[in-house]
């Protein structure tokens, strides 16, 4: 029999940040292409066979999926086929607890998440939980645990990430701060404003004025995370970017100062460039190259708070708002974490949750994961 690749796993284009690609879905997989395979996953009822092939049972004449909950039939009495129209076209018929001619569960929950995030991104402000349940025919706690295990944030996080990826494109092209502010789904100056300051890393009039007026030099050089992008004005480094793409982290520094001057580094910037790829392989050393970093009051506080935090330590963002004296501003501070320009250099990886979980960081989870356990091993 020839073998059916399965639809591919639903990627989100949720704002979350990069990180080095892992093995697909796919190429974890068993093929199943024997019998012996197919029966095996048959008896474990192992999810990963599900689109790879039905079975049939002969004294039944009814055919399912390899996860199907019914009583297991005796091995010899099984056919096995690659699609369901193989199986109808030998006088199979499909059950009914396992509906083998639909949908794979996998492919319906992807379905419906994508749906769900369609109807978020066409929505001018966030819809409630329960409509977006109702939507979706399926229950608000239900939707709220598939769309966190989907995705790995929740449906009122989506909203809020792609309205910051909106303020960033309306400031660019929106004639007045007023215009922009309501075409990235904002109800009050004051939310806007409050928010805008923690996601660009500066206000929006500076974020519109685009650096104008400086001078960044900038290089890439990979590294064991992947490629790393170094930029600095006459004053110091003013980024640090992590990512798998050169051309993608090029166009994040573009974009976050859009009117400024960049240029290719000279040969004598390979000196800054080296202990910065040094930083990222051995992060427990000390780093006292300059840094220029643009931000509000708040963020500064923030920012120089973590580079008090001792390599191969962890806080929260309770504590370091309660380090600020302002213990109410845990969620404000974790804001301006997500701001930093400067990976490593500002350590905001040695930042967790309360309860201790990794939760996000700009340039991917595993990233985080592998500098602390970098900094642990040291």
């Amino acid at each position: 029999m020839t073998h059916t690749t399965p639809a591919r796993d639903l990627r989100m284009h949720a704002a979350m940040p990069t990180s080095r690609p892992l093995p697909t879905a796919a190429s974890r997989t068993p093929v199943f292409r024997t019998n012996v395979a197919r029966w095996q996953a048959v008896s474990l009822r192992d999810g990963r066979a599900d689109g790879r092939f039905v079975y049939g049972v002969a004294t039944t004449g009814i055919y399912c999926r390899p996860t199907c909950p019914s009583r297991r039939p005796l091995p010899r009495n099984v056919r096995y086929f690659d699609t369901s129209a193989a199986a109808e076209a030998s006088g199979f018929r499909a059950c009914r607890r396992c509906r083998p001619d639909s949908a794979a569960p996998e492919q319906r929950r992807g379905a419906r998440i994508a749906r769900v995030c369609r109807l978020i991104d066409a929505a001018e402000s966030m819809p409630s939980l329960g409509d977006l349940a109702q939507a979706v025919h399926v229950s608000p706690y239900h939707l709220s645990r598939e769309f966190k295990a989907v995705t790995g944030i929740t449906p009122r996080e989506y909203y809020q990430r792609r309205r910051r990826q909106r303020l960033g494109a309306a400031l660019d092209s929106a004639p007045r701060i007023t215009e922009a502010l309501h075409a990235a789904g904002y109800g009050s100056s004051g939310r806007f404003y409050t928010e805008s300051t923690a996601v660009l890393g500066m206000s929006p009039r500076e974020f519109r004025a685009g650096g104008a007026g400086l001078e960044i030099r900038h290089a890439v050089a990979s590294c064991s995370l992947g490629h790393v992008l170094a930029a600095a004005t006459d004053r110091g480094l003013c980024a640090i970017l992590l990512g798998d793409d050169p051309d993608a982290l090029r166009r994040d520094l573009a974009q976050r100062f859009a009117r400024a001057s960049l240029h290719a580094a000279p040969a004598t910037f390979g000196r800054e460039l080296k202990r910065v790829v040094q930083l990222i392989e051995r992060p427990g050393l000390g780093f006292d190259l300059p840094l220029d970093i643009l931000g509000t009051a708040f963020q500064q506080r923030v920012w120089a708070a973590l580079r008090e935090i001792p390599a191969g330590e962890t806080t929260s963002y309770a504590q370091i708002a309660a380090s600020l004296r302002a213990p109410r501003a845990a969620r404000a501070v974790a804001q301006a974490c997500a701001a930093n320009p400067l990976a490593v250099a500002v350590p905001c990886h040695r930042v967790l949750r309360g309860d201790g979980a990794l939760s996000g960081y700009r340039w991917g989870v595993e990233r985080k994961r592998e500098l602390l356990r970098r900094e642990r091993k040291r």
